[in-house]
């Protein structure tokens, strides 16, 4: 397995990356093993329906804090893939982001316009991401609602093909893979892989590896009709009684701790994919901008979060060996 990644500084404010706890933080990441990191820089839009793509001066990372982090993973040996994710300032989920197809009244289609501006908005990171010298550009991230527009979708490829010389991989949501007819204009098929592995809360090793096993042979078909690796761009799972049913859930604050859950995904997922050839890794979702100090700390936080709970001891040992 090439990829044993981890995805750091989602929603990392302006100067965090650069500071001494963004710093600690990724330090603390490093220490399980991992051999790529996958630096989330989040952008945002307006609504859902907005054509425009803008830049807050107040909020955003700068340049520098991207150079920061990616310098700061590249002498440690680490690799990058740079993902810059864009979100929608009215909370509606960016896999809704869509448009009629009609023009606006003889100015083009709306379709036109977006993606006149998200490509500007890649283009934008693919030349940063060129200059630190980034192994990896992830050119989006769950765009299903834009996913059917393949004309548009290839044109912006072979844009940042210009300016970038690393691997592009483009990040669908999990059963939606299918549904992304250009994979074939990218080197990595990458997908949000938060399948539901479990039918009740406290499901065991061995049950949700007979449900990746099922996974696994639908994405098996998915590598060899595009001849291209697939890596989970994202994957994770909340140290929350019954999250591995529903490993996206974020909301659901009330469902008790539960750290054997959580490293009963990662374990199980590893034992299904590590080894097959087809299958290029993972980037675990995700690791915090600002990490806690304490096992009292880990044992209050029910997120997505590892450090210092037993997924973390789990996903080191299996680094160690890979």
């Amino acid at each position: 397995m090439e990829i044993k990644g981890f995805t750091y500084g989602f929603f990392g404010k302006r100067g965090q990356y650069r500071s001494q706890e963004g710093y600690r933080s990724r330090e603390l990441m490093f220490q399980t093993g991992i051999n790529w990191m996958c630096l989330a820089v989040t952008i945002v839009q307006k609504q859902v329906h907005s054509t425009e793509i803008g830049f807050d001066f107040a909020w955003n990372s700068s340049d520098r804090d991207i150079m920061a982090a990616v310098q700061h993973a590249h002498e440690r040996g680490i690799k990058v893939c740079m993902k810059p994710i864009l979100n929608c300032g009215d909370g509606v989920w960016r896999a809704y982001i869509d448009f009629p197809d009609e023009d606006m009244e003889g100015r083009g289609t709306y379709w036109d316009a977006w993606f006149e501006s998200y490509g500007n908005f890649m283009k934008y990171y693919a030349e940063l991401a060129e200059e630190c010298g980034c192994e990896m550009l992830c050119i989006g991230c769950e765009m299903c609602g834009t996913e059917r527009k393949e004309e548009h979708w290839r044109a912006l490829i072979k844009q940042l093909r210009e300016v970038y010389s690393g691997k592009l991989i483009y990040n669908t949501n999990h059963g939606h893979e299918k549904s992304v007819k250009w994979f074939d204009a990218v080197d990595y098929i990458g997908t949000s892989a938060y399948y539901p592995v479990a039918q009740k809360a406290g499901a065991t090793v061995e049950e949700m590896c007979r449900a990746w096993e099922k996974v696994k042979e639908r994405l098996k078909k998915l590598s060899g009709q595009f001849g291209k690796k697939i890596v989970f761009a994202e994957i994770g799972c909340r140290s929350a009684h019954g999250c591995a049913k529903m490993p996206w859930d974020f909301i659901h604050r009330d469902l008790a701790h539960d750290e054997d859950e959580q490293a009963a995904f990662y374990d199980s997922c590893l034992r299904v994919f590590s080894e097959e050839p087809w299958f290029a890794g993972m980037f675990w979702w995700d690791w915090n901008t600002f990490i806690y100090d304490t096992p009292e700390e880990a044992a209050a936080d029910n997120g997505f979060a590892i450090h210092l709970k037993k997924a973390e001891r789990v996903l080191t040992e299996w680094n160690q060996r890979l």
